[in-house]
């Protein structure tokens, strides 16, 4: 199974799915645990549910990289891959919006799924293709982490913008 990427990713999808699920009510269910907050959706804003799939894809991409050490663009693979989920949730919620007045529900839910779908099939279509050109494992990879202290961070001190604030209570960041 090692070198099966698109089966790794396949499973990467399930992983992301349910995990990110599982985050997104995380934070009521643990009584709002301060030290569960900056990994899971914390309000109904745009940015949590960036969180919702950057962690778990973040979390998969470490542990499957042990198996693709030999490929010297694995993490600018996954990297782009996280770039684009970040682009495509605000990009599809709010052009949806912007177009149609206010989404359902169950479509800002499929979106979650839709993104998640559309970055593993990305991610597999650059390894098969080998058309990722840089080969920066340390800074690629020091740029998730980097992104990852941003989510941390904007929990905690929340931008007062429309990406972080929550449709349903007016507030942003943790709730009190």
């Amino acid at each position: 199974m090692k070198k099966s990427f698109p089966i790794w990713e396949f499973l990467g999808l399930g992983f992301t799915s349910l995990s990110g699920t599982l985050l997104h009510y995380l934070y009521e269910w643990s009584g709002r645990n301060i030290w569960i907050a900056p990994f899971s959706g914390v309000n109904e804003s745009t940015w949590e549910h960036m969180k919702l799939l950057f962690f778990p894809m973040f979390i998969y991409a470490v542990i499957q990289s042990f198996f693709f050490k030999d490929r010297k663009d694995y993490w600018c693979i996954k990297c782009k891959g996280s770039l684009l989920g970040l682009v495509l949730i605000p990009g599809i919620f709010y052009t949806y919006n912007g177009a149609l007045g206010k989404s359902p529900d169950w479509f800002n839910i499929a979106i979650f799924f839709i993104t998640a779908a559309a970055v593993y099939i990305f991610e597999t279509k650059l390894y098969k293709n080998n058309t990722s050109s840089h080969r920066l494992s340390v800074p690629t990879f020091c740029l998730l982490v980097i992104i990852s202290l941003l989510f941390v961070q904007f929990t905690f001190l929340t931008p007062q913008i429309p990406l972080f604030r929550d449709p349903i209570s007016g507030t942003y960041g943790l709730n009190p």
